[in-house]
């Protein structure tokens, strides 16, 4: 079985690039960022020097994994909230939350000598069957190039639509090769690993996640990246680390917008009126698609008369 690399162009338009990620749940952006991975990787390099190796298969005992990227490295910070993969999340997350999420953001650099890493779904950190509805949308940077001699990420296509129990044949499984630069953006759904390195060359990417704004982030963002080191960032990527409200009643500091506490600081007085929504949060919560969590077994609604008690199904409005 075989199946030609998605590889697009920079120009190429977002909902094009969509229908690729949708239907066969990865494509590639050829040198998207050229200038920027060049600059990455010279802002790595201490870093990369001072991170162990990892400790088992998984981890790879040949990888080193960066974590805390954001506060590393200004290109990275810059490539998180790049327009084409802001425009990319917008399309296929936000229509099953009313916020999305960076959920975690590091760089992988897998030396000569390491051997493949098992194929694995991202989703599988959260208890979702699958096929599941967009939860996750990964992103890969080549900081330096990605083949397939040199542990280039391993896919398969089409396998985030496959039933969860199914696993992959060998022969459906494709290496991803790119130049410094590119990006492959890929379904958290979809079965992937790092690739082994069978050449002399490092391979280096940077790996940024996004997730709905209701499941819990991968990597802790305000550790990571607490508010005094924050402070420092585009408001964008403020907001989209997590100081912002994740949906309706999602995230709130003492009954109010997150983003406060980086605008203001912890000991502002409060407002007349504590809100722990705003209106733009509110409407595209009305817009997402609610997903099939529940049970088939659960009981009926009753066909009967009567005065209904007012709840808030379907709405967001504040609780009296």
């Amino acid at each position: 079985m075989t199946h030609g690399l998605n590889i697009v162009e920079p120009e190429t338009p977002t909902n094009e690039v969509t229908e690729l990620l949708l239907r066969d749940g990865y494509v590639v952006i050829q040198d998207l960022a050229v200038s920027e991975a060049e600059a990455i990787r010279e802002e790595l390099i201490p870093h990369m020097d001072a991170t162990p190796y990892g400790e088992n298969e998984w981890l790879g005992q040949n990888t080193k994994r960066c974590g805390g990227v954001l506060r590393k490295s200004n290109g990275a910070r810059e490539l998180a909230i790049h327009p084409t993969v802001m425009a990319l999340a917008d399309h296929f997350l936000l229509p099953n939350c009313a916020r999305y999420q960076l959920n975690v953001a590091g760089v992988i650099q897998i030396e000569p000598g390491e051997g493949g890493q098992p194929l694995h779904r991202d989703t599988a950190l959260y208890p979702f069957r699958h096929p599941c509805p967009p939860i996750l949308m990964g992103t890969m940077w080549a900081i330096r190039d990605f083949t397939e001699a040199n542990g280039g990420t391993r896919l398969v296509p089409g396998s985030h639509m496959w039933k969860w129990d199914r696993e992959p044949f060998e022969d459906e499984v494709i290496s991803v090769e790119m130049p410094a630069g590119s990006l492959l953006i890929y379904d958290g759904s979809a079965w992937h690993g790092g690739g082994e390195n069978k050449s002399n060359a490092v391979r280096t990417g940077l790996a940024i996640q996004y997730s709905v704004g209701w499941l819990r982030q991968e990597e802790n963002q305000y550790l990571a990246n607490p508010p005094e080191v924050a402070r420092e960032y585009p408001e964008e990527l403020q907001r989209l680390i997590g100081y912002d409200f994740g949906g309706p009643f999602l995230g709130f500091v003492d009954g109010d917008d997150p983003y406060r506490v980086l605008e203001l600081g912890y000991d502002a007085p409060p407002r007349r009126a504590m809100h722990r929504s705003r209106p733009e949060i509110d409407a595209a919560a009305q817009r997402m698609s609610f997903l099939p969590l529940g049970t088939e077994e659960a009981i009926p609604t009753p066909e009967r008369e009567g005065q209904r008690v007012k709840t808030q199904l379907g709405g967001f409005e504040e609780a009296q």
